[in-house]
């Protein structure tokens, strides 16, 4: 029986297959992660993270989990809201990325719980967290609805789910992004990473992700509730939240 292809950016590939190229993407640019992301937003990325953290509403004593939490920026921040009382978990599927953000923290001087984890399949018990996070990592992931299933299952009744993801900018904006994402990415990512391949692969990746309202949908069928998102930079990226009401 011939294996389902799905997309790996622009290119298809066996099903099976996607979870490990995708880890050897992540493998590549681990080091370099934050620096290259100061360089293509031009600082941006700090900006939407910030308003991200704005619409999760962290407080003392919540459970949080961090999902493709790469570098740790979101679940350090995160960690400082719920204070001593509460718990953050940094998690990716990733374990060069993993462990360059638990180093990180490490030396800011938190110490939070970490795990190699496949959003696929959370191990975590039903309704355990009071928010769960995911920034830049849903549209990386081989078969998204059930990571979001995964999301709804973790959170309790109440608690909310908050993704941050590039998504389909203001067409007036398209040509320019357009240029700049397949151009001038790549050869940055060359210049500074050694890695114009993976570049150019995130790049396409942000083209083959579900666009607001697809993904807004997507996070209902989920069975999370008030779905609502906000976009920021002309639509570059996207902030979805939605709430587990049962």
């Amino acid at each position: 029986m011939t294996e389902k292809k799905i997309d790996f950016g622009f290119t298809q590939v066996p099903e099976s297959e996607k979870a490990r190229k995708v880890a050897g993407v992540f493998d590549s640019v681990a080091q370099r992660y934050d620096v290259m992301n100061d360089l293509m937003s031009g600082g941006l990325h700090r900006l939407w993270k910030r308003f991200a953290l704005s619409r999760v509403g962290a407080r003392a004593g919540m459970r949080v989990l961090d999902i493709a939490g790469g570098t740790g920026d979101l679940a350090g921040s995160m960690a400082r809201d719920v204070g001593p009382t509460g718990q953050v978990w940094l998690t990716d599927i990733n374990q060069s990325m993993l462990q360059v953000g638990r180093d990180r923290l490490i030396d800011q001087g938190l110490v939070l719980p970490a795990a190699v984890c496949d959003a696929e399949a959370l191990p975590f018990s039903d309704g355990y967290f009071d928010r769960v996070t995911v920034a830049f990592g849903l549209r990386n992931m081989t078969h998204k609805e059930t990571a979001l299933q995964e999301m709804a299952r973790v959170l309790r009744p109440g608690g909310k789910l908050v993704v941050l993801e590039f998504s389909k900018v203001n067409r007036a904006l398209a040509p320019a992004y357009d240029w700049y994402s397949f151009n001038v990415l790549p050869w940055l990512g060359r210049q500074v990473a050694n890695d114009e391949a993976s570049y150019r692969y995130l790049a396409e990746s942000i083209r083959m992700h579900p666009d607001q309202e697809t993904l807004k949908d997507m996070m209902q069928q989920a069975g999370l509730e008030r779905v609502t998102y906000f976009n920021l930079s002309g639509g570059i990226v996207a902030v979805h939240e939605g709430v587990r009401m049962l």
